[in-house]
């Protein structure tokens, strides 16, 4: 996954999420652009039709970032490279706030869709073939972006939207841990299809996609065991988060930014053992929320230590 900062442009900045263009971009798009000059009457018609893939991918990502702000999730960087987009959210630890925040890109393509097939039936009608059949090729050329990146992006692929979205409605019934294992468990398989594709149509685009899916699909499977291996931890019985409910597990998972030491912090009441630093707000390790130690749930809690 490409870096939002190394090698990555700033463009803009909008509802405060920062837009991002890798340099690379611009190295892929002069190859494409080149590649596809035959299919207009002038070059820069695909200079347009490239801007308008720029445009539809930069959409699909703002979808994704805006949904997930409007859950109450972080979202303030995207970045655009010659693979796609990334949008970087961090939703609420729930099913339905990750759902619609991933769910919400491929919607953009959705609402595009009806826009861009009217403009070209209307070109079509109005007789762009004979007129302007640039112009008329254009507005086909981007409907089919529109429509391609969709049925793309819903494969269930782990970690394309359609993957991402599999794993949120598996949430629902198989919580956090198991449904990510599952859904990372098919996009190996989807993966591995992939790479044949890739063989079979001697496709470096199809390699390097698969490449990327790969790398992000064993990402995720590692990190569903961990999930799994977390979920086993020892709780410590009376407390709670305040946010999502859970009990803090038992051990040095906390790190004291200070001496960047690990300790308990339920077990010490927010002081680091190490430097003595005292912390009033504890972090949530299952749903990421920071409340003040005094929140937590107590029911005759006695810390082990001091």
């Amino acid at each position: 996954m490409p870096s939002t900062r190394q090698g990555s442009i700033r463009l803009f900045r909008f509802a405060g999420i920062d837009l991002f263009l890798h340099w690379s971009w611009f190295l892929v798009a002069a190859f494409e652009i080149q590649n596809r000059a035959g299919r207009y009457s002038s070059i820069t018609w695909n200079v347009l039709e490239y801007l308008a893939l720029f445009l539809i991918v930069m959409l699909h990502e703002f979808g994704h970032a805006l949904a997930c702000r409007q859950v109450g999730g972080r979202a303030n960087r995207i970045v655009l490279w010659p693979l796609g987009g990334v949008a970087y959210v961090d939703p609420p630890p729930r099913p339905g706030a990750t759902l619609w925040s991933i769910a919400a890109g491929p919607l953009v393509n959705v609402a595009l869709f009806p826009i861009l097939y009217i403009v070209f039936m209307l070109g079509r009608s109005w007789g762009w073939a004979v007129t302007m059949p640039d112009a008329l090729r254009l507005a086909e050329s981007i409907l089919f972006i529109d429509v391609a990146l969709l049925l793309f992006n819903i494969l269930p692929i782990y970690p394309l939207d359609g993957g991402q979205i599999l794993r949120s409605l598996l949430w629902f019934v198989m919580g956090p841990a198991r449904s990510l294992l599952v859904a990372t468990t098919i996009g190996l398989i989807g993966v591995a299809a992939f790479i044949g594709l890739a063989i079979w149509t001697r496709s470096v685009w199809y390699g390097a996609i698969s490449i990327f899916m790969l790398m992000n699909c064993w990402s995720g499977l590692q990190h569903a065991r961990a999930l799994l291996r977390f979920a086993k931890l020892p709780r410590r019985d009376g407390l709670a988060c305040p946010s999502c409910k859970a009990p803090p597990p038992v051990g040095d998972f906390w790190q004291c930014g200070h001496c960047n030491q690990p300790f308990d912090t339920f077990a010490t009441l927010g002081v680091c053992p190490h430097c003595g630093a005292r912390y009033t707000t504890t972090k949530c390790l299952d749903c990421g929320a920071m409340n003040p130690i005094a929140d937590w749930t107590v029911h005759n809690y006695i810390p082990t230590s001091v």
